[in-house]
């Protein structure tokens, strides 16, 4: 690991983020389903964070960080930069705790995104249409303002709080074999990794991201996090430019297998689990399902595909599940 990056997240910290997090954070369901993919077939389960109270895992870290605050940073307020789902987490949990919260979100923001944020009573400012033009303004308001930063993925805080979704799935399916992991900045993977092979170091734990967006398999050629020239990609919600410092290095000590999966894939998964599960899901969120789809990953026994989010807009939606 080089040095300045944080060590990495323990199994008593994601178990401390548990107990913190019970009551806000839903304890999510796993539901079985047919084996999506031809060939070799394996038992398939999703684990449906897609039924957060705000839509997705992100509330789970994000309530994790702010419950450690101090009381006088609470008291000023909390800042956050996100593409949607993070910003609505860092909303819910700031509400809940009477913490004012202002989220800086991209021009090009769902608007099924802006408005769950400002359900929430937060402020929104809109920043460029890239994580690092939002990173900026955050950070200039956070000086400006007195505001404490939320950071969407790179910090031990988040990452043990999204890794409690990993310590669920190890109750709700004791067979685990494989689980798949959206990744954007890999906060999500970084968390339900840790948990998983320090607890079960027998399952295989794959990413997915999207072929527009190769944050983390660069940052693994490259042997360090990496920016992107460019990204492009239907799922919005893992389509960061450059994976964290802190995140890849979790994903190199726990991950076995990156994988990429092309808009087309995710739009499919998106109409398979509606048609499937009747469950909705954003394609950021069906992008452990298209891999699986694919076949990619080499599984081995249980799969489980995590269902990371479901905030879509809904004519986006309605053409994916009409047309894929």
């Amino acid at each position: 690991m080089s040095a300045g990056v944080a060590p990495l997240v323990t199994l008593d910290d994601i178990r401390a983020a548990a107990e913190r997090v019970r009551g806000t954070a839903m304890r999510t369901p796993v539901m079985p389903l047919p084996w999506p993919a031809a060939g070799e077939v394996h038992p398939f389960v999703i684990k449906c964070e897609n039924l957060q109270p705000m839509g997705a895992f992100k509330v789970r870290g994000a309530f994790n960080m702010l419950a450690q605050l101090p009381a006088d940073a609470r008291a000023r307020g909390v800042i956050t930069y996100s593409s949607g789902n993070h910003g609505q987490g860092v909303a819910m949990a700031a509400r809940a705790m009477g913490v004012p919260a202002v989220i800086v979100m991209p021009t090009t923001a769902p608007g099924v995104k802006v408005e769950g944020v400002r359900s929430y009573g937060a402020e929104v400012i809109f920043a460029g249409t890239t994580s690092i033009d939002r990173q900026t303004r955050a950070e200039q308001e956070a000086a400006a303002r007195g505001l404490a930063i939320i950071p969407p993925f790179d910090h031990p805080m988040i990452i043990a709080g999204q890794g409690t979704v990993g310590l669920e799935l190890l109750e709700q399916v004791p067979d685990l074999g494989t689980v798949y992991v959206p990744m954007g900045g890999g906060g999500l993977i970084a968390g339900v990794a840790t948990a998983i092979k320090l607890s079960r170091p027998d399952v295989r734990v794959v990413g997915v991201e999207p072929t527009g967006a190769m944050k983390m398999r660069a940052a693994r050629d490259a042997g360090h996090p990496v920016m992107l020239e460019t990204t492009s990609s239907i799922g919005d919600g893992i389509m960061n430019m450059r994976a964290g410092d802190i995140t890849f290095a979790h994903v190199r000590q726990y991950v076995d297998d990156l994988v990429a999966v092309p808009d087309d894939a995710m739009a499919k998964a998106v109409a398979w689990l509606f048609r499937n599960a009747r469950i909705v899901a954003e394609p950021s969120g069906a992008a452990s399902t298209a891999a699986v789809m694919l076949g990619l990953g080499a599984p081995v026994g249980t799969v489980v595909a995590i269902v990371s989010g479901g905030n879509v807009q809904p004519d986006h939606f309605a053409k994916y599940i009409t047309t894929s």
